[in-house]
């Protein structure tokens, strides 16, 4: 017992030896005692030698242990990567003494006695014990902070290239020990074991860094330096010879091989390179291609050799310092193929795409001024379902938010959608875009009263007249002009049937169950079907022709053409109207002449009127004004004898004459000055009552009040002010008086009333006032038309309100659907708006919902 108790003592207070005895790091392994067993029987073998060779191992394991731990401990201070290489090795790199090595090989190496006493136990791992004790918390106490505030400090890229470079340093002094001192010990090198401590570094450095400020920086760093390089590049694909693009090309390889060799590099580096190069594509796109729409176009060829000989060798430079391992622990590298480099093409070709869809609405704007080339980038872009519904679902919504508003005028929208129907044509032959765009605007046209007016008149319009521009859509004249053939209806209707036709398409894929392919593959075929029912088109048409036929004078080239032009598109039978129109004007010439000769009319007398008639078929054409006034005496002489020659001409025929719709030229001499104007026969007839009479002195300046010109010209208001504002405008006549209103010829503008300021405002007023009511239209619009036919249903009112009293809206419809022979033809809502103008002329008085005559 005695030899038992001195080795238990000594275990626990060891006798001196030839070797000091260091304090141990770990409590030696003494084990347990099972129950009912004597303390420390586990390790008490019956042979007294055994124990005491345990105890000389225990003491051994902690002298190792404490000389291995002394080794690896870090100084507790910051890394300073900016110092020099010597300073570095001075302070963190230690040179391994013999007893050093030894004691790594004794707790390391797998013939030692001491790691066959612990490979059991985790606690006593040396190199887990200096990556959890030793590295760990330098890093979090002295690298970690230092590295936040850099990276927190501003936004600048180069923060994170000092970031990676401190890491490194750090690096390579934690792994310095392991790789020099410890690896020898370990079996095959210590391959896996260093392969495994190098990973759960690159962890820590990851997991413990702000990943968005990591993210930030690097993806700052990355654009920029990209951005630099690629700037740098030719169309020919070779790179400038300039010593600041290689020193930054170098840095950004050195950055990404320093962040690969820390562990930031890997999925996340791989995914933020690829969006910072798909950043840099898309700004290179813009940069360069935006706004250049020049035909013909090579953007699209520019752009595949540029990321074929720019963009991808410059990712291939980069993709291999960012390398990943897979679940068996080797690391795999992104081989760039030439599949890669065509996908690149590809999607460099859907970001030009989506740039020129963003400019297509501005592109169509100038479509005039040479931006078809935009086109011709977009036919490499919409070659798939999803990018053609893209396109229109974008544009759509431009043209909506920019065009189809109150505030643009009929005009300009047409104008806008000329040149939709010409690029859309162009890009897509087959009309599955242009039908899709089309729909919204054509419905947003029909919409407006004008659509019908302006497009007739644009058909009509003489596009070398520069008096045509403004409202007038000339755009449809010059369309008008270059095509000199149109297909019919019938032909188009049979086009599907034409089984000789060796270019035949079928339906694009895309198109839509509604999808039909317009007839027309021109403008005016397109804006001619803007109304489902060419009724509608034929009668404007007609009111336009009637209107035109009537003021021109000599040539009628350019309507004989259009009536050939629309007869081919809507057929003879719905124009002939229209035809019958065009020859009564034609025939009026011979008719004219002939009666001239045969009654006389051609006479040398310079002092005497002349008169020529143009002689209409009222049955085809439009409602016309047909205002009545008394008209000077020789012209109504005259107009008897024409009558006369006419009947002997056209004996089953009768004439009667529309004094509203003629042109007079008046020649007026007045005491200083001679008065010559082309004007409305109404005009003349008003200055003609101010000739003298044979009870006045012509020496006087006459004078006439308007109440006596009614009377004395049987002529509306409305007529007799506007021809009085007419001549004061012209300054031949001056009002004198408001009441009654009194008019005077102005025969000297020497006049002292006629010198005087306010005379000539009122005369430059009443100038622009008559501007726009002295030409008047010859034909009745459509609301004048229906409230001449009203006024012949409102006897028929005033007899229902006086004999049945007071009614309301309802009740005066039904009776007069029951009274009118034929049946009334109007709805509530224009019989309304009839009543409520007699209530605003006074006529009626409307109260309690009713409507009665007011006394």
């Amino acid at each position: 017992m005695t030899a038992l108790h001195d080795c238990i003592f000594a275990s626990v207070f060891p006798p001196p030896s030839e070797f000091d005895v260091p304090t141990p790091t770990a409590t030696p392994i003494l084990g347990s005692s099972g129950f009912g067993e004597p303390f420390s029987s586990q390790h008490t073998n019956t042979s007294q030698p055994g124990t005491e060779t345990g105890a000389a191992e225990q003491i051994k394991w902690d002298r190792a242990w404490h000389t291995a731990t002394t080794f690896l401990s870090l100084r507790d201070e910051p890394i300073h990567p900016e110092q020099d290489e010597e300073t570095l090795k001075g302070r963190w790199i230690k040179s391994a003494e013999p007893e050093t090595r030894q004691a790594f090989a004794y707790l390391l190496s797998e013939s030692s006695r001491g790691w066959q006493i612990r490979r059991e136990s985790n606690t006593d791992d040396l190199l887990r014990w200096y990556f959890e004790d030793v590295v760990l918390e330098h890093y979090v106490t002295n690298v970690l902070p230092s590295l936040i505030k850099i990276l927190r400090r501003s936004q600048v890229p180069d923060a994170l290239f000092e970031v990676v470079q401190r890491l490194h340093v750090v690096k390579l002094i934690y792994l310095h020990p392991l790789q020099n001192h410890v690896a020898q010990t370990l079996s095959n090198g210590g391959k896996t074991e260093l392969a495994s401590f190098e990973t759960d570094l690159h962890g820590l450095f990851t997991h413990t860094l702000p990943r968005d400020q990591v993210v930030e920086n690097l993806s700052g760093f990355l654009g920029q330096q990209s951005s630099l390089i690629l700037n740098a590049v030719g169309k020919n694909g070779m790179q400038d010879v300039v010593s600041s693009v290689q020193a930054v090309r170098q840095r950004t390889l050195k950055l990404m091989q320093m962040l690969q060799s820390v562990g930031l590099g890997g999925y996340q580096a791989q995914r933020i390179f690829a969006e910072v190069m798909s950043d840099i594509l898309t700004s290179h796109i813009k940069s360069t291609y935006a706004g250049v729409w020049t035909s013909p176009s090579n953007v699209v060829e520019q752009l595949r050799d540029w990321i074929e000989n720019s963009f991808s060798r410059f990712v291939v430079e980069i993709t291999p310092s960012m390398k990943t391992r897979n679940a068996s622990g080797t690391d795999e590298l992104i081989d760039v193929t030439h599949a890669d480099v065509e996908r690149w093409q590809d999607m460099g070709v859907n970001k030009l795409g989506a740039l020129r869809t963003d400019e297509l609405f501005n592109v169509i704007v100038e479509w005039d001024n040479g931006s078809q080339g935009a086109i011709e980038d977009l036919k490499s872009y919409v070659t798939t379902p999803s990018s053609r519904t893209y396109l229109t679902t974008t544009f759509s919504s431009v043209v909506s938010y920019r065009l189809l508003q109150p505030g643009a005028s009929t005009t300009e929208i047409l104008q806008v959608y000329i040149s939709i129907i010409r690029a859309f044509t162009f890009l897509d032959p087959k009309g599955v875009l242009l039908d899709r765009v089309a729909r919204p605007i054509r419905r947003y046209l029909r919409e407006r009263d004008d659509t019908v007016t302006i497009v007739v008149g644009g058909l009509l319009a003489d596009p070398e007249d520069e008096s045509s521009a403004g409202d007038i859509l000339l755009e449809l004249a010059i369309e008008m002009n270059n095509n000199s053939t149109a297909k019919g209806e019938d032909d188009a209707d049979d086009a599907d049937l034409d089984y000789d036709d060796m270019n035949w398409m079928p339906d694009p894929v895309d198109a839509g169950p509604e999808y039909k392919k317009s007839k027309h593959s021109d403008v005016i075929g397109f804006l001619i079907s803007l109304f489902e029912s060419k009724d509608v088109f034929v009668k404007e048409f007609q009111n336009v022709l009637g209107e035109r036929l009537l003021k021109k004078e000599y040539e009628f080239d350019r309507e004989i053409r259009v009536l050939e032009l629309l007869k081919l598109r809507f057929g003879e039978a719905a124009l002939q109207a229209c035809e019958v129109m065009l020859r009564d004007i034609l025939d009026s010439r011979r008719v004219d002449t002939f009666i001239h000769k045969d009654e006389g009319l051609d006479l040398n007398d310079e002092a005497a009127p002349e008169l020529h008639t143009r002689i209409l078929s009222h049955l085809f054409w439009p409602s016309l004004h047909s205002e009545t006034f008394f008209i000077p005496p020789e012209v109504e002489y005259l107009q008897s004898r024409y009558s006369t020659g006419f009947e002997s001409l056209k004996q089953s025929r009768k004439l009667t004459w529309l004094h509203a719709l003629g042109q007079v030229t008046v020649t007026l001499d007045l005491e200083d000055r001679t008065v010559t104007e082309e004007v409305q026969t109404w005009q003349a007839s008003v200055i003609y009552a101010f000739q003298p009479t044979a009870s006045e002195d012509p020496s006087t300046a006459i004078t006439r009040t308007f109440d006596d010109l009614v009377e004395t010209l049987q002529m509306t208001d409305s007529l007799l002010y506007n021809a009085l504002t007419f001549w004061i405008g012209k300054l031949v006549l001056k009002q004198t008086s408001t009441s009654p209103p009194t008019y005077t010829v102005l025969e000297s503008l020497s006049d002292e009333d006629a010198a005087h300021p306010g005379t000539k405002s009122a005369a430059i007023a009443a100038a622009a006032e008559t501007a726009t009511s002295a030409a008047a239209p010859a034909v009745l619009s459509e609301h004048e038309v229906a409230q001449e036919k009203m006024k012949v249903y409102w006897q028929y009112v005033v007899g229902m309100l006086t004999n049945g009293g007071p009614m309301p809206l309802q009740q005066v419809v039904m009776m007069l659907k029951l009274t009118v022979p034929g049946g009334f033809p109007f709805g509530n809502e224009e019989l309304k708006d009839y009543l409520e103008e007699q209530v605003r002329s006074g006529k009626l008085d409307f109260a309690g919902g009713v409507y009665r005559i007011k006394h």
